[in-house]
């Protein structure tokens, strides 16, 4: 599965992608799909919420494991994956195109450290002396 590379993961498990418009798209990475296993249920965070970077915002369950997911960044929740009620295991088949949420950050200065405090994709797949 290819992932990439501008996107930046939590110890935790999730992916926040930058977009183009300026909001950062949040899913969960395909360690911790597979750790899940077939996911059954996604508790969404509000729109409007405010959140702060590592904050538990939302949850998703699967039929033997339940896990919070957590805020990257600081923000507001401006957007769900109406999808993810529906179909919520489409996250099993493509974590990585399979956004949950999407958050307004703060600010362009809380988003720079926010980001910093992520690990790229080399420091979240192989360690951080990768």
């Amino acid at each position: 599965m290819k992932t990439q590379d501008t996107f930046k993961f939590a110890e935790s498990h999730e992916w926040a992608s930058i977009e183009d418009d300026g909001l950062v798209w949040v899913g969960i990475s395909n360690h911790a799909q597979e750790a899940l296993g077939d996911v059954m249920f996604f508790q969404a965070p509000k729109v409007g919420q405010q959140v702060k970077r590592g904050e538990a915002i939302a949850a998703i369950e699967s039929v033997k494991a339940a896990s919070d997911i957590h805020a990257p960044i600081n923000g507001e929740i401006v957007a769900l994956n109406e999808e993810m009620d529906a179909n919520p295991e489409v996250v099993n088949e493509k974590p990585y195109a399979v956004w949950l949420f999407k958050i307004k950050p703060t600010s362009k200065e809380s988003l720079t450290a926010d980001l910093n405090a992520l690990m790229s994709l080399a420091q979240y797949e192989y360690g951080p002396g990768a």
